[in-house]
């Protein structure tokens, strides 16, 4: 191996984050080398949060249709998961390819390096026989992978998690999904309404454990109606395959049976083989710890999922803003996330900023909620079937301020922006109150539950 080549930055997966990182840093003159082993743009473009949009929105797309009846005559639905999967693989992810994105990257002043890196020292990075000298510092935006939990027998057998699913061409008549979080659900809602025969094991005691109980219980009640099974507070203990069905023996006692099983246990962060050693840095962490500037250590940032700060698509993007204005001394506010917003697609979709009500009693503030029911609300009564939903409003008693919010309902994610707002800003509840909420709004029953502060 000759002498490292000396260039301004490496930056380290070129998922979301770290492509607009590399991007961004490149466009502002930096010699740039974005390294990735899979495909530019990661998870979101090709596994992650478009295609299975497309998902859901086509299963949505039938719901409605469904929902004809009682409202505006009579409807009769043929599903076919034929456009679905042409859709995807021709319009979302150009089956799988990623010349488009290496173009953008390239097309910016930087230089793309395919293969897997480590770091070997101080600013140091190895990519197969190519060493490179990051004189400005290092980007490790590696993203993370699928948590595959150690249940006996379940590995060897063809199992699928997101990218399987996302991929698939022909659904299954049956399948069963181990995981009640945003993307079990997501994907199985999704699937069930092209009449997939689906049951969700979840081990804790309701799905979308992390949100508000209110959330749990309006999406359970939602899979119920699309036919979904969801056994929850039960684990499964061990998985056998035969042919062309999977069994699983629960910690119950009983078994369940499907043509396929999908894995949505979680995720975890890419750090193995990294070198996190050479630089100081814990290479057994779940994730990589930063500060306000997205600093990780000396000349070491980290961007995306990689930093378990929210596995979305928004925070990366929003990190890695923070990093290259660091890099590049552009000053700037730091990061701040006090009012992280996350959506889950279910339908009922899910909004929801910053802290629970759980998370701020745990946290010492003087909570005062409130609380509206979208059905009872105009918007929700011309709506009618498929206007399940809420507004949860999480408030500093003593200081006057929202400081976390729920939007459930047909366009929960869209209500959210006027959530996020004024949580990321700190408007005093006293102004919420005064504000006019267009008539008939969905987002106006956020001035309903604003009355019970």
């Amino acid at each position: 191996m000759g002498e490292a080549e000396q260039v301004d930055i490496v930056v380290i997966g070129l998922g979301v984050g770290g492509e607009e990182a590399a991007g961004r840093l490149a466009g502002a003159g930096l010699s740039v080398i974005g390294v990735e082993h899979t495909l530019v743009g990661g998870e979101c473009p090709y596994w992650g949060c478009i295609p299975t949009k497309m998902m859901i929105r086509a299963g949505n797309a039938l719901a409605e249709a469904r929902r004809v009846p009682g409202i505006a005559g009579a409807s009769q639905v043929q599903p076919d998961w034929a456009p679905v999967a042409r859709r995807i693989r021709e319009e979302a992810t150009d089956t799988w390819d990623d010349k488009v994105a290496v173009d953008r990257f390239t097309g910016k002043g930087g230089r793309f390096v395919r293969g897997r890196a480590a770091i070997t020292g101080p600013g140091r990075v190895r990519v197969g026989e190519q060493e490179f000298l990051a004189r400005r510092g290092i980007v490790v935006a590696t993203g993370t992978a699928a948590v595959i939990p150690a249940i006996d027998g379940l590995a060897g057998t063809p199992f699928w998690t997101n990218r399987e699913a996302v991929e698939a061409q022909t659904l299954p008549a049956t399948m069963l999904v181990l995981g009640g979080g945003a993307i079990g659900l997501e994907l199985s809602q999704a699937m069930a309404r092209f009449g997939v025969d689906i049951t969700i094991i979840e081990g804790g005691d309701r799905v979308l454990a992390m949100e508000e109980p209110e959330s749990s219980e309006t999406v359970a009640a939602a899979l119920a109606e699309d036919g979904i099974t969801t056994r929850t507070g039960v684990r499964a203990q061990r998985v056998d395959h035969s042919g062309d069905l999977f069994s699983l023996t629960l910690s119950d006692g009983s078994t369940v049976a499907g043509e396929r099983l999908l894995v949505a246990t979680g995720r975890a962060a890419r750090l193995d083989g990294l070198g996190l050693d050479t630089v100081g840095l814990d290479p057994s962490a779940r994730f990589l710890t930063t500060d306000e500037w997205m600093r990780a250590g000396d000349k070491i940032w980290a961007v995306g999922d990689v930093t378990g700060n929210g596995a979305f698509t928004h925070m990366a993007m929003y990190e890695a803003d923070v990093a290259v204005r660091d890099i590049l001394g552009q000053g700037g506010p730091p990061a701040a996330y006090h009012a992280r917003p996350r959506v889950t697609f279910t339908d009922p979709e899910i909004g929801a900023v910053g802290l629970t009500e759980k998370q701020a009693r745990e946290a010492g503030i003087d909570v005062r909620v409130g609380y509206s029911s979208l059905p009872s609300s105009s918007r929700g009564f011309i709506h009618g079937p498929g206007n399940a939903g809420f507004i949860k409003l999480i408030a500093d008693r003593s200081r006057g301020l929202l400081v976390g919010a729920t939007s459930a309902g047909p366009s929960g994610g869209e209500v959210l922006g006027a959530l996020s707002v004024a949580v990321t800003t700190a408007v005093p509840i006293a102004a919420l109150q005064g504000t006019i909420w267009a008539y008939p709004t969905f987002h106006r029953a956020i001035g309903d539950a604003m009355r019970q502060l």
